[in-house]
């Protein structure tokens, strides 16, 4: 018999500046990011750590939190 249980939400992250042929991928559990030069790869993981951060102190995740609130954690997590 098989479960159906819902695997939890990943976030992903998508660069698109790479010009300097290297492939880049960055797997966690909760999120992954693919692409972009090293700078910009390095910026999204970062992004990511902190968006995950904030998420945890508020005991939310991608599943219960709002878009909007979710946007503006991610912003918050550029500065």
């Amino acid at each position: 018999m098989k479960h159906n249980k819902k695997r939890p939400s990943k976030l992903l992250g998508l660069g698109l500046d790479n010009d300097d042929g290297h492939k880049r991928i960055t797997e966690a559990e909760r999120f992954s990011i693919v692409g972009g030069n090293e700078e910009t790869h390095q910026t999204l993981t970062e992004v990511a750590i902190k968006t995950f951060e904030t998420l945890d102190k508020k005991g939310k995740t991608l599943d219960t939190v709002e878009k909007k609130e979710l946007d503006d954690i991610i912003q918050n997590s550029l500065q």
